[in-house]
């Protein structure tokens, strides 16, 4: 019927040009109502009002930013509601980039026990968009053997966008018997792999070896020379005398690379003296590498955390480690490692800074992390709550706070994900809207129709 209306529409406005009579009035006469087709408004979305945090363009006060078509197409002061399918109100909220999350371990799925290829991994999407987090980068779950197996059950079936860093052990992070197994450590064979996926890979990683040798750090670092990506090391057990912490940061490493777990004082961060920075990580600073929180279930200490803060060594990057054990210990979510940055004085500016374009310019995707004009509309809007709070570390160990971040909505790639109050969704009374069926521009909780737009 629709098709048949449109096109007598069109059909008494071909007729009325060629008797040069108006179309309206032939269509009055002949009873013809059908609407006419209506332009859709500029922009999809607008989120109107809220405090906006963009490191990377030195934004930091009140603007609307404006999406289309899944990029950022506006960042101005007072943009009309009018000009969008639907406009938010964001007053009083914090609008941020979308988090990126640069340590979690999310290779889940192969039911293997007590591997992080397997059972102590967790599915991605329930622990992303909750929490403000678009981007995750999988640290080191498989290595060159089994990275195409992660790819195809999670990587390629997440909503969240995963990287992933590959590990060194060609096997992956599969437990003692293979993260010690230095014949499985190739530099070249993992450099190939990671050449192979350039758009997913991201870096090289190292992890838990007990060993005293310097084995898997240089064969990591072959493989992010030949793939010009990042290597984030874990230091595994302490080997001071034949492995320092200083010779790691000074020596083995690139400028660039990623030293995470920097709170954890299990490998002589800390200088005894001082309290402060041991004189590895000062001088590993200066040589341009990367310190990352990777706050896990065993990697965050109030006892560093609290004086090498006040002593200005702040993470460069704010990542969970995220996996079975430390989602439910003191780690909890990416916000939560966040909140205990902010109660150690650390402004909220730089601390939205260490989620957004600091980790995105460590693993040389800066096209992330920014909601500059144009880029991927990846979008958190965030609440600070004040009340009373505690905060635990590693040992157990409380910091009371009086404030915390909450994520109040998500949007990823142009579309809500996450609505935590319903400030996108219309009230159950309200009749539905001129743009109504046009929903699915902006949100991934459109209403079904039966009419056929299933389909977007």
């Amino acid at each position: 019927m629709r098709f048949f209306v449109l096109n007598r529409y069109r059909l008494q406005s071909a007729l009325a040009a060629f008797l040069m009579i108006p179309a309206a009035y032939l269509n009055a006469q002949t009873g013809a109502d059908a609407p006419r087709p209506t332009t859709l408004p500029t922009y999809d979305l607008i989120l109107q009002g809220g405090h906006l945090l963009d490191d990377k363009n030195h934004i930091d006060g009140i603007f609307d930013v404006a999406i289309k078509e899944g990029k950022i197409a506006k960042v101005a002061k007072n943009i009309a509601p009018s000009d969008a399918l639907k406009t938010v109100d964001v007053k009083g909220l914090y609008v941020t980039p979308g988090l990126i999350d640069i340590h979690v371990h999310v290779y889940s799925g192969t039911g293997e026990r007590g591997s992080y290829a397997g059972d102590l991994s967790v599915p991605p999407d329930g622990f992303t968009f909750r929490v403000g987090v678009t981007t995750v980068v999988d640290a080191g779950c498989s290595g060159w053997r089994n990275f195409e197996d992660f790819k195809q059950r999670i990587i390629d079936r997440s909503k969240t966008r995963v990287f992933a860093m590959l590990n060194i052990v060609g096997s992956g992070m599969r437990g003692p018997k293979f993260e010690n197994n230095t014949a499985d450590m190739d530099g070249a064979a993992t450099a190939e792999m990671a050449l192979k996926y350039p758009e997913t890979i991201v870096g090289i990683k190292t992890a838990h070896f007990a060993g005293p040798e310097w084995t898997p750090v240089e064969q990591a670092v072959i493989a992010g020379t030949r793939a010009n990506i990042p290597v984030m090391v874990d230091f595994g057990e302490d080997h001071p005398e034949t492995r320092p912490l200083y010779d790691l940061l000074t020596k083995k490493l690139r400028p660039g690379d990623i030293y995470t777990h920097m709170y954890s004082g299990l490998r002589h961060e800390q200088d005894p003296e001082t309290q402060g920075p041991s004189k590895a990580f000062l001088e590993g600073r200066k040589r341009g590498i990367y310190f990352d929180v990777g706050h896990g279930g065993g990697s965050f200490k109030w006892s560093l955390a609290v004086p090498m803060i006040k002593d200005g060594f702040i993470p460069d990057s704010i990542s969970t480690d995220l996996h079975v054990t430390s989602m439910n210990s003191a780690m909890k979510d990416e916000l939560n490692t966040a909140d205990k940055i902010l109660v150690l004085g650390v402004p909220l500016k730089e601390v939205v800074a260490e989620m957004t374009s600091h980790p995105a310019k460590e693993i040389k995707h800066e096209e992330l992390g920014n909601l500059s004009e144009g880029s991927v509309a990846d979008v958190a809007v965030l609440r600070v709550e004040k009340g009373e709070f505690g905060f635990t570390d590693m040992v157990n160990l409380r910091h009371d706070g009086s404030e915390r971040l909450i994520c109040e909505l998500t949007v990823k790639g142009g579309k809500v994900v996450y609505d935590l109050n319903g400030i996108t969704s219309d009230p159950w009374t309200a009749k539905p809207g001129q743009w109504s069926k046009e929903a699915w521009r902006w949100t991934t909780f459109a209403p079904r129709h039966t009419s056929g737009t299933e389909a977007h």
